[in-house]
């Protein structure tokens, strides 16, 4: 900074103090921080799978997307904020390959200046007195993304006076008093403006490098180093917390998929999707408010030693009102191996002519000991030496067919989905990888003989993703098994994680293509037989994200076909919708995603009149416990009086379904298997 510039900004510092306006901090670019935008801007253009041009086509983007980053609801920044740095629109290239990150961190400054301003415009008028008129025709809309920004500053003081007002009834309709409410709030924008203040230029070089790799694809990320400590922690899965990954969502801290084996995944209090507002220590300890706080504060808030408690105010993936949300509770614990171990089961299907078995196989994961593998030892652990373990427990029992249960596997170690792939075909290819170059590569099983040659299902869902997505695509084409479930995520392409002088990179370095030649980026793979879902695809999947690479194919290579399942699926769809057509559990799935669509299309605004508010509550609730209560009277259980009793179930009544959703699609899974054994014994 010159001598000039330096004295222009001690004399604004002066005069904001003078007028009683906060005074920003002093946010300005290190020469690591430049170095570390040229490296991340070579690594794109000269490393990335695809072909990335940093020109003015692609700044417009960068430009638009680290506005989104900053004020995604368009509820801080004015019109004229955005036209003084219109500049960069056109210049982004520049500043990324050559460092030159002032007017960048100059646009940050910006918007910090008018979020402080904001947070103590809140402040002001929480402690002048919350006294609000709940009787109006107000609506406030639930999502500005894509808004024009505002002229000046009364257009967002009136939006900002409904926000405040929204807050304020939400916490009175769950029937906190006058005095909580102006606590809680007060905490929450003192606590807020706080964190603005601590920001450094580290966290302003980490959103911006967000929107740069943003452009090109979801997977690819700069890592400050202090992410990469976390990354690093969480890759050895030695973190001691909750077992959820995290991601944000404009001001929301969202789960994007939950650990095997982990403790959230074990409680069944936290799903994919779920959105996190608040986080509290122990059983009683104060909640702090998390909207608005970086993914890393956040994290390391619900990070903590074994066996404690941490308390997450979340609002639910299949909430339709926002602003509706319930705690929950988790104990803190490590996940160990053998919690994501594959394991087995038989299940007994009755029918006219006697009992069936078929076996399932749950892979929660594809694993293996690198240190006891790279060491040498004969017996080391990985999940395909567990699978053909259980396929032999199964084979003893007799069994006439078996499913593969990757649900929510989001895959793991490439290696293992090629090897388990050859516990069902004798020799072949499993998997081409093509590189930025064009280059293939081919994986394959080179060792003769299969576990298991019998009849095969592979049961999938939206979170099952990459390994899962390979081992079940090649499986499906050299018609080897029957794939069931619901589309995959979608997720086809391979990163590496490069050091950097300054954090580290990662970097969509390939994809995958299945031996057909079809890719699994973006489409995912398509079941055989489709069962509904509860997972919006519109929020979780790689469809869902901004800028996924596409889908396309390659050529084919040679392999056997082992079968033909296309030619009974007919038979085994009619039978399956014959079967399901009554079953509670199916007919639930169908009408709670239709109901949970319809609501989130209807509701674009929520009402700030307090007696409509409570009406449009209670309105959708009902629809949602009528569903719920039909599937548990078709089942013989007690209904449930209201909503809030079925999202907050206890592991008491869970076990007392006499079958979950969730068991109900393993059931159903092992019936369409049978029916494929039988009718494949006929042929």
């Amino acid at each position: 900074m010159s001598l000039i510039a330096a004295t222009q900004r001690v004399l604004v510092l002066v005069l904001l103090i003078a007028l009683g306006v906060p005074a920003f901090a002093d946010i300005t670019p290190t020469d690591a921080q430049r170095q570390a935008s040229i490296e991340v801007a070579e690594s794109l253009q000269y490393g990335h799978y695809a072909d990335v041009k940093l020109d003015d086509a692609w700044s417009q983007r960068a430009f638009d997307r680290f506005l989104d980053v900053l004020d995604s609801q368009r509820a801080y920044l004015l019109q004229r904020d955005v036209d003084a740095f219109d500049d960069l629109r056109d210049s982004l290239d520049e500043a990324v390959t050559q460092g030159q990150l002032d007017r960048v961190y100059a646009l940050y400054d910006r918007y910090q200046q008018r979020l402080e301003a904001r947070l103590e415009w809140l402040l002001a008028r929480v402690d002048d007195g919350l006294d609000f008129d709940y009787t109006t025709s107000e609506r406030l809309a639930l999502d500005r993304e894509g808004e024009p920004w505002a002229s000046g500053e009364s257009a967002l003081d009136t939006l900002w006076q409904k926000r405040l007002k929204n807050a304020a009834l939400t916490l009175s309709l769950s029937d906190q008093s006058p005095e909580e409410i102006h606590k809680t709030l007060h905490d929450r924008y003192e606590g807020q403006l706080s964190r603005v203040r601590q920001t450094n230029p580290e966290d302003v070089l980490e959103l911006f490098m967000s929107a740069v790799t943003g452009t090109v694809d979801p997977h690819t990320e700069y890592f400050s180093p202090r992410q990469s400590e976390s990354f690093d922690i969480q890759m050895r899965l030695s973190l001691e917390g909750i077992g959820a990954l995290l991601q944000t969502e404009g001001e929301y801290v969202k789960v994007a998929s939950l650990v095997p084996g982990g403790p959230a995944d074990k409680s069944g209090v936290l799903q994919p999707a779920d959105r996190i507002v608040a986080v509290g220590q122990g059983d009683s300890g104060e909640m702090v408010n998390v909207v608005g706080m970086r993914l890393d504060d956040v994290v390391d808030l619900i990070r903590g030693p074994k066996g404690s408690t941490v308390r997450l105010d979340i609002v639910p993936a299949k909430a339709v009102d926002v602003t509706r949300s319930h705690v929950v509770k988790i104990v803190r614990d490590t996940v160990e191996l053998e919690d994501q171990a594959a394991s087995s089961e038989v299940v007994t299907l009755h029918r006219d002519d006697g009992d069936h078995r078929i076996g399932v196989i749950k892979i929660p994961t594809f694993y293996v000991d690198f240190d006891a593998w790279q060491a040498g030892e004969a017996d080391y652990r990985s999940s395909t030496r567990d699978v053909a373990k259980e396929i032999d427990k199964l084979k003893a029992q007799n069994v006439e067919g078996i499913l593969l249960d990757l649900r929510n596997n989001g895959g793991g170690a490439l290696q293992e989905a090629n090897s388990l792939v050859g516990l069902f075909i004798d020799r072949g290819p499993t998997v081409q990888v093509r590189d930025a170059r064009g280059r293939i590569s081919l994986y394959g099983d080179t060792d003769s003989g299969v576990s298991y040659d019998g009849p095969l299902g592979v049961l999938v869902n939206r979170l099952s993703a990459s390994a899962s997505e390979i081992l079940a695509g090649a499986l499906q084409d050299y018609g080897r098994a029957l794939i069931i479930g619901s589309g995959t995520f979608g997720k086809g392409t391979v990163q590496t994680l490069n050091d950097l002088s300054h954090g580290q990179i990662k970097l969509t370095r390939a994809k995958f293509y299945r031996v057909s030649g079809e890719s699994t980026q973006l489409r995912g793979v398509t079941p055989d037989i489709q069962f509904p879902s509860l997972i919006d695809p519109d929020t979780i999947g790689e469809s869902s994200l901004d800028n996924a690479l596409p889908w396309d194919t390659v050529r084919a290579v040679q392999y056997r076909q082992y079968g033909y399942p296309a030619r009974y699926l007919d038979t085994l769809e009619a039978r399956h919708e014959a079967r399901t057509a009554s079953d509670p559990n199916f007919t639930y799935l169908e009408q709670q995603a239709s109901l949970v669509k319809k609501l989130r299309e209807q509701q674009t605004t929520i009402s700030l009149n307090r007696e409509q508010r409570q009406k449009e509550m209670d309105a959708q609730e009902k629809e949602q416990l009528a569903l719920e209560n039909r599937r548990r009277q078709a089942l013989g259980m007690t209904p449930l009086d209201n909503w809030v009793d079925a999202r907050n179930a206890d592991d008491d009544e869970q076990e007392d379904d006499v079958q979950p959703v969730d068991r109900a699609q393993v059931i159903e899974g092992s019936e369409i298997v049978l029916d494929y054994a039988g009718l494949t014994r006929s042929r």
